[in-house]
């Protein structure tokens, strides 16, 4: 296997791994519940605590890859949202979940960013995209090997057992430390630092001009949306097709099978697209599909329509996640890629996590079409934003999104 598979294979693993340790909670949260006799919205409160972790870990351990190493760091990622996850199995009160999910957030906030830099500096500027399309996958692989995982041990072994499992990726972070050589593109950047440039701090470096920050603040809105949407899709409408659709719960879960299938489909074709026809095109086509699909879903019927609509309302929303990596990495040079890569991401995965409660609000008081309106407005807001990144830092981006 050559180094830019190996880029690859262990990037995918970090976020697999990473998404299984995510929806692990989402699993086990009824049993929590029940447990540490708390009430729906303490125990929301796990999910958001995870998030801010994950936001600290982004900056943190972007920062530290940028100076001591790609692979050096991500191991430490791995190893730490592994331990956070298995000491989660050994909470004996809602507080002690709270400080270690907050433990696995840091761990799972670092580790993306650090992948997705280092395929990106693993792989020619023509096939970014595609390589970045595969790594972004994962997140579903790990979406499905926690629902498999959940569905033998949580019946029988119970859910402490569950997050026990979460020491496994120790193993991979070893095996990955191994085999990994670190980015020749770090490697050679190293040797040809400036002081003055090494002086100054990596965020601010995000920031330090008009026109940097212009394209930071645009890829964070972005980012936000695109984790709005996601959010908003996920978590409500298994719920809203129940009870607008009469949908059974089993109903609802194929559903969910039929449009996280329709995601991974749309991830690998994004891809693609991204590296033949540019980002500017790939993200134009994708948002402007994604605010139409969503719209029009409100107004699906049937049990097929409802499975087929899903899985297009999948294919376009959450395709576009497999180019943030190529993207950032493109416009960012070598020296603040980790950085702004989990810095500008995780901005967005934190500030995009609330969107479930508002598009609950809506529900409370308006009603499904509304909602899925909420939705495709944000999808153009984000269109009339990714239109400003090309202006906003010059010669870069528009080799970027051309």
């Amino acid at each position: 296997m050559d180094y830019r598979k190996k880029t690859v294979v262990a990037s995918v693993t970090g976020l697999t791994l990473e998404g299984m340790d995510i929806m692990f909670i989402s699993f086990a949260m009824s049993l929590i519940i029940a447990e540490f006799h708390i009430d729906l919205a303490t125990g929301g409160l796990i999910s958001s605590i995870t998030n801010i972790g994950m936001l600290l870990g982004g900056i943190v351990f972007g920062i530290l890859a940028d100076k001591y190493g790609r692979v050096k760091v991500f191991t430490y990622t791995i190893i730490l949202f592994a331990v956070g996850t298995a000491l989660t199995g050994l909470a004996t009160s809602i507080e002690q979940v709270y400080v270690f999910r907050f433990i696995a957030g840091i761990g799972a906030g670092g580790e993306y960013g650090i992948g997705m830099a280092l395929v990106a500096e693993a792989w020619p500027k023509n096939k970014q995209g595609r390589a970045s399309s595969y790594v972004s996958v994962g997140a579903q692989y790990g979406v499905i090997l926690a629902a498999l995982l959940s569905a033998i041990i949580l019946p029988t072994l119970g859910w402490r057992a569950l997050f026990f499992v979460g020491v496994l990726p120790v193993i991979f972070a070893f095996i990955v430390r191994k085999n990994l050589d670190e980015s020749p593109e770090w490697l050679a950047a190293q040797k040809m630092k400036k002081t003055a440039k090494a002086d100054k701090g990596k965020l601010l470096q995000l920031f330090e001009n008009p026109r940097t920050t212009c394209t930071t603040l645009a890829l964070v809105l972005m980012a936000t949306v695109q984790i709005a949407g996601y959010n908003g899709l996920m978590i409500w409408l298994p719920s809203m097709l129940q009870k607008s659709q009469g949908l059974s719960v089993s109903g609802s879960a194929l559903w969910t099978i039929s449009t996280a299938v329709g995601m991974i489909i749309g991830m690998l074709t994004f891809g693609r697209i991204m590296d033949r026809f540019g980002a500017k095109r790939a993200y134009g086509l994708f948002l402007l599909a994604s605010a139409c699909a969503v719209f029009l879903y409100a107004s699906a019927t049937g049990a097929v329509m409802v499975l087929v609509g899903g899985a297009i309302v999948g294919f376009f929303s959450n395709g576009m996640f497999a180019g943030y990596g190529a993207l950032i990495g493109s416009l960012y040079p070598v020296e603040i890629r980790s950085t702004a890569t989990n810095t500008i991401f995780n901005i967005g995965r934190a500030v995009g996590g609330f969107s479930p409660i508002l598009v609950g609000y809506i529900l409370q008081s308006y009603d499904m079409k509304v909602a899925m309106l909420y939705l495709a407005g944000l999808y153009c807001i984000s269109f009339v934003v990714m239109l400003t990144v090309k202006r906003a830092n010059a010669q870069k981006v528009t080799e970027a999104v051309a």
